[in-house]
């Protein structure tokens, strides 16, 4: 690890820590708690995602839906409007918007080719995001001469390393540069963000092994075709499901770092309450 030991953690002039869990249990307001303390830099994951990676084509989505209305067609030929995504780092629902979800059009949902398609692009955004956070790490002391790190990952990012390989290129890029933090939740927590989800559905981005076989399994149980399946309901079904796919990957992660829980996370109320409890697993 980046810091072998307690000491070495606590005495580091420069602290660079990568966060990752489900989303929901608390790498946001872990980030959000250290860069109001003043010193450390946040580098968002999807902020990243939404403005430089997909931003052009999630405008372009937004211009194509504004083209079908005549009104507003006719003021996007003329110039006499401007169509841009408001991403900031509190509100990330452009992105989600782009990804969508797949059946019924009429419900809002998207063919799966366009939908697998979406998938892949935003695969690669992540990947290349996560590979920019060297890049930002250097820039945040050089630039801005902040002297500590955070970068805060999306959800989906077990979904694209191969924990077990010893030479993952992407986990071992990342932990070289930064302290891997996995954030793990109990059964409580999965089923209170099952019920926050099943309350409020967005999308997600899966890996492409697992879309393709909850998706056929969606359309045999439901004995339905692709333009009949309901976009929300098709993603309820999925949620739970994605996060037992996903706790194993990020079990095998947490070997290139350290683990702390959603409810110690919860309970930090200051940069000295983070450096303590880091040094505390580290200990223990």
């Amino acid at each position: 690890m980046l810091y072998p030991t307690a000491d070495a953690w606590r005495a580091a002039p420069r602290k660079k820590v990568l966060v990752f869990g489900m989303s929901g249990l608390g790498k946001t307001h872990m980030a959000h708690l250290l860069r109001g303390a003043g010193d450390w830099f946040h580098y968002s994951i999807d902020y990243r995602i939404g403005t430089r990676y997909l931003g052009e084509t999630i405008t372009d989505n937004a211009k194509a839906e504004a083209m079908k209305v005549p009104f507003l067609r006719d003021l996007l030929l003329s110039d006499s409007i401007y169509i841009g995504s408001n991403i900031t780092f509190d509100n990330l629902s452009p992105v989600a918007t782009w990804l969508g979800k797949p059946g019924d059009p009429a419900k809002g949902g998207l063919p799966m080719a366009e939908y697998a398609a979406r998938q892949d692009a935003f695969k690669q955004a992540e990947i290349a995001a996560l590979l920019d956070t060297a890049h930002f790490a250097r820039r945040a002391k050089a630039l801005y001469d902040y002297p500590h790190f955070i970068c805060d990952t999306g959800g989906s990012i077990c979904e694209w390393v191969d924990p077990e390989d010893d030479h993952d290129p992407l986990i071992q890029a990342l932990s070289e540069e930064c302290l891997l933090i996995w954030i793990k939740g109990d059964a409580a927590h999965t089923q209170e963000l099952i019920r926050r989800f099943d309350k409020a559905p967005k999308p997600m981005a899966y890996q492409p092994e697992f879309l393709a076989r909850v998706w056929q399994e969606y359309l045999s149980e439901n004995n339905c075709e692709e333009a009949d399946v309901d976009p929300d309901a098709f993603i309820r079904w999925t949620y739970a499901q994605a996060l037992a796919h996903r706790q194993p990957r990020y079990e095998a992660m947490a070997r290139w770092g350290v683990t702390i829980t959603a409810d110690q996370v919860g309970a930090l109320t200051s940069e000295a309450d983070f450096v303590d409890l880091i040094a505390d697993v580290m200990t223990s």
